[in-house]
């Protein structure tokens, strides 16, 4: 069986969750044992080796170049699959292109732009609306994150559930504490985590500075929580690591209103290197999100060793399982008593980060991929 997959999103250098889920779903597929050629449509070259090396990858593999400014996937894509139809086409991280083998499946992240509409503007949104609409009435089959994004495309969209595959996303699995001083104080120096030359403790937050993570509720409870945890950690810093997205002012106004210049941290986008030692180091890790599609986050501050406190909404639950402590992120005086128990409560910590380190093995790329092939081969009816 020929599977086409759309690669595009795969080929970004900064990878958000969606891009990751794209190369590493990609990679394994290749991986698995199967008869199946793979022919995968990408946006520019990729470099060597970035989707795997071997006799065994480059026999079953072919690269399909698009080259277009604009419209790549409504019109050039289209075209390609038009003239050269694979047996099932697969679109990771994206839509679906305009023409498409009557086999398609996609994979919807998640539908946060249908609960908080004001987080994107008026044409992204109308954009994110179209798409996802587009996609779960063309496709042949739909792969969902989570449960909680299955329910939504039925409650939204009307899919019909027998159409949806919940297919759990895998995670890094080489990611581990990290203990070595060696390593935590080039990080703590490069993200500014060494005032007055001593290493501060902190809570942490990774993902994208926007209104739908919830930060600023995150920065009251931090104001809120910290005279009582900074009687157990002197100098406790918050730390907002990743990217400004769209209307972080909010974010930053709230820490300045609250005069918490000097108390969180903002390091921007975290480089892939500093990552691990962050996550380790970190007193805890805090993810107040008000929807995720998934939360590979959560699974990361759990391989790192890192305890964890979340959102009891969406897919939070599901995927953090006992790992995590859950608190409503729309009630900020939760948020802060999840902190103060976090960082002050005896052998809770430790027994949240026992729980996590359990937690972990439901997630793999190997069964993501697995279970993903197994939808690719329904919906080609069954062809090898």
């Amino acid at each position: 069986m020929l599977i086409g997959i759309d690669a595009s999103r795969a080929l970004r250098s900064r990878r958000t969750g969606t891009e990751t889920y794209s190369l590493q779903l990609i990679r394994q597929l290749l991986r698995l044992e199967s008869d199946h050629i793979f022919r995968l449509y990408c946006d520019q070259p990729p470099p060597p080796g970035l989707f795997g090396a071997g006799p065994e990858v480059a026999g079953r593999c072919e690269t399909c170049v698009i080259r277009a400014p604009r419209l790549w996937t409504h019109l050039r894509l289209s075209a390609e699959v038009t003239r050269r139809p694979p047996d099932v086409l697969f679109v990771p991280s994206h839509v679906l292109p305009a023409r498409h083998p009557a086999a398609s499946v996609v994979t919807v992240h998640d539908l946060g732009f249908r609960y908080f509409p004001d987080a994107h503007p008026r044409g992204s949104r109308w954009y994110l609306d179209a798409s996802t609409r587009f996609n779960a009435r063309s496709a042949s089959m739909v792969l969902a994150d989570s449960r909680a994004t299955r329910d939504d495309l039925v409650r939204f969209y009307d899919t019909a559930a027998d159409r949806i595959a919940v297919v759990y996303l895998g995670r890094d699995e080489a990611l581990t504490p990290v203990v070595d001083p060696r390593q935590l104080a080039p990080m703590r120096d490069r993200l500014g985590l060494m005032p007055a030359g001593q290493p501060c403790p902190y809570v942490l937050y990774v993902g994208t500075i926007q209104p739908r993570k919830n930060l600023e509720r995150l920065v009251e409870a931090f104001a809120r929580a910290l005279p009582v945890c900074e009687q157990r950690l002197p100098g406790l810093r918050l730390v907002l690591a990743g990217q400004q997205g769209r209307l972080a002012e909010g974010t930053l106004a709230k820490v300045a209103a609250l005069g918490l210049q000097e108390r969180v941290i903002l390091p921007g986008y975290v480089a892939d290197q500093d990552l691990p030692a962050l996550l380790s180091a970190a007193e805890a890790f805090v993810f107040p999100s008000l929807y995720e599609g998934f939360g590979f986050p959560v699974l990361e501050a759990q391989a790192c060793g890192t305890p964890v406190l979340a959102s009891n909404t969406s897919s939070l639950p599901e995927v953090a399982g006992a790992g995590a402590l859950l608190v409503d992120p729309l009630d900020v005086d939760a948020l802060a008593q999840g902190l103060v128990r976090l960082l002050t409560e005896e052998g809770l910590a430790a027994d949240l980060v026992a729980a996590g380190f359990a937690n972990l093995p439901r997630f793999s790329w190997e069964r993501c991929a697995r279970e993903t092939l197994a939808v690719l081969e329904q919906a080609a009816g069954g062809r090898t």
